[in-house]
C-alpha cells in the first residue's frame, strides 16, 4: 500500500469513539495532472476545508483516534461507492477537472480507493470502536447554486441506521446549535465510507458535516473539536445504555 494513501492520528480504544476523514488533505499525489489552478484544489472541491484539522484536534487533545485520508477528493472520491460515476470527478460544482477525462479509473481504484478502505476497515475491525465520528465540511453556498447561504452550522447523516445521530442532533441542539437533520445532504444518497464501515457493520456512527468557514481557522478547528467531542461522548453514553 501507498504510505501517501492516509494517516492515523492518535490510537483507537476497543469500545471507544474513533475519528475518519475522507477528505482531509488537498494534496496531488506526483504523477497525476489534474489541469487545475493550484486555487482550485484550495476550494472545497478540492478537500473538505477545515475537516482534517478538527480531526486533529479530537486526536491530539481529546484522545479520540483518527483515520484520514491524505489525497485530494479530485484524484479519486473515497467517499462514494466502488462503482458510482462521481468516483473521479469530471465536472463538480460547475469546475471541471481536464485530467480526469479519459483517466485510468481501474489504476487508481487499485492505487488509492481500494489501499484506503482496506486498510480502514482493517483498522476499524482491530479496534472495535462503539462510536465512529465520519468527519466532514460543508461550503456555505455551491459556485453553481445561486440561493442562499445554508444556515446550519453542523449536520448529522444517516442511512438507515440513525441511532447516534438522533441523540447527536438532540444535544447539539441543546446547546443552541443550528443543526442540521440529513442536511445539507442526505445519508440516503451519500453515506458511502459509513454504509461499507458502519451500517454493514452493526457499528454506531454520527456522520458530521461542519459549514466551513466555522472551521477554517485553528481557533475555530479546536472549538468544534471540543464541542464535537463533549457531544459524542454524551452520544456514545446514551447509545450504550439504551441498546
Amino acid at each position: 500500500m501507498s504510505e501517501t494513501v492516509l494517516r492515523h492520528i492518535g490510537e483507537g480504544r476497543p469500545g471507544g469513539i474513533v475519528a475518519v476523514c475522507d477528505h482531509a488533505s488537498n494534496r496531488v499525489p506526483e504523477g497525476i495532472e489534474l489541469g487545475v489552478r493550484p486555487e482550485t484544489l484550495e476550494k472545497h472541491v478540492g478537500y473538505d476545508i477545515g475537516a482534517g484539522g478538527v480531526c486533529e484536534r479530537l486526536a491530539r487533545r481529546h484522545g479520540i483516534g483518527a483515520f484520514l485520508c491524505d489525497i485530494s477528493r479530485l484524484v479519486i472520491d473515497m467517499h462514494r461507492e466502488e462503482d458510482h460515476e462521481a468516483l473521479i470527478p469530471v465536472n463538480t460544482d460547475g469546475i471541471l477537472v481536464p485530467g480526469n477525462i479519459g483517466a485510468n479509473r481501474e489504476a487508481r481504484v487499485k492505487d488509492y480507493f481500494q489501499p484506503y478502505h482496506h486498510a480502514l476497515g482493517q483498522w476499524l475491525d482491530k479496534v472495535e470502536p462503539g462510536l465512529i465520528l465520519a468527519i466532514h465540511s460543508f461550503t456555505p453556498k455551491l459556485e453553481s447554486d445561486a440561493g442562499p447561504d445554508r444556515p446550519w452550522e453542523i449536520g448529522l447523516l444517516y442511512n438507515q441506521d440513525d441511532r447516534a445521530a438522533k441523540h447527536a442532533i438532540r444535544l447539539f441542539g441543546e446547546l443552541g446549535v443550528n443543526v442540521g437533520d440529513n442536511e445539507p445532504y442526505s445519508g440516503k444518497q451519500l453515506n458511502a465510507t459509513m454504509n461499507r464501515h458502519a451500517e454493514a457493520k452493526g457499528r454506531p456512527y454520527c456522520a458530521i458535516e461542519i459549514r466551513n468557514d466555522l472551521i477554517a481557522t485553528e481557533t475555530g478547528q479546536a472549538r468544534w473539536a471540543a464541542i464535537i467531542a463533549d457531544v459524542a461522548g454524551r452520544v456514545k453514553l446514551a447509545v450504550d445504555t439504551f441498546e
